[in-house]
């Protein structure tokens, strides 16, 4: 059994989805960011970094892991499945997974920060950002063009690439133009254990639209949390709120 630390967003989807597609069996840990759960000194003892995801394996004696990537590949390993054994495949999924942890959760983390968060409208980061998203997008999609998944069979790459990119509208990009892209957003969406994953728990992205009232108050405590420097973070949450790598 695996105990799953997590909230609604990208990186703590991409463990829900992970545990769906390998059909391990888990239990749902929702911590409340707002509340700072992710800060409370029984948490710190899983991940010091004091944030989410993280899981505890205890079929192997309690065993901690925390960092998304990090966990993908753990779970990956367990269950045999997502993540290739030949060393060229395996090197094709770990470098679309470093290509999500390094470029498209930040970038796209940083578009949501001064595209919905910042108190300010600072125009030259906003372009800047949602500018740079708008190119980790047309490598994927040029990447893509004749292929269905991103290294070859459906891996960990696509899931964790997936999580993120699905929220674009979030962050104030367009995938318009890019046709290959687009449809391998569809392609993952239409797998039954992603479907479930992103009710690990339920999405919210997806349906806030910018002048509803939850759009509101999700942008509210994203602020609050901003402006009180408790946690200030380092942008790269899909949420606004901390949520880790």
């Amino acid at each position: 059994m695996i105990d799953l630390y997590t909230a609604a967003t990208p990186n703590g989807h991409k463990i829900s989805i992970a545990l769906e597609e390998l059909a391990l069996p888990y239990a749902l840990h929702v911590l409340d960011l707002a509340a700072l759960e992710q800060k409370q000194p029984w948490y710190l003892a899983i991940n010091p970094n004091g944030r989410i995801p993280a899981i505890i394996d205890r079929e192997a004696g309690g065993f901690a892991v925390f960092e998304s990537g990090a966990i993908l590949i753990y779970l990956a390993e367990k269950a045999g499945r997502l993540l290739p054994e030949d060393a060229q495949a395996r090197s094709r999924v770990m470098q679309w997974l470093m290509f999500q942890m390094g470029g498209v959760g930040p970038m796209m983390g940083q578009a949501n920060v001064f595209h919905r968060y910042f108190p300010e409208r600072i125009p030259a980061a906003i372009d800047r950002y949602q500018g740079e998203v708008r190119r980790l997008f047309e490598v994927l999609d040029k990447h893509l063009a004749g292929r269905d998944y991103l290294a070859g069979d459906y891996s960990i790459a696509d899931i964790a690439n997936w999580a993120w990119v699905r929220t674009y509208r979030w962050s104030g990009v367009s995938v318009d133009g890019l046709p290959h892209l687009r449809a391998w957003l569809d392609r993952i969406r239409a797998r039954p254990a992603v479907q479930r994953g992103i009710e690990r728990p339920p999405s919210a992205i997806d349906s806030r639209q910018e002048g509803g009232d939850a759009a509101r108050r999700f942008i509210d405590g994203a602020r609050n949390m901003m402006e009180t420097g408790r946690p200030r973070g380092d942008g790269r949450s899909g949420s606004g709120q901390e949520e880790g790598a």
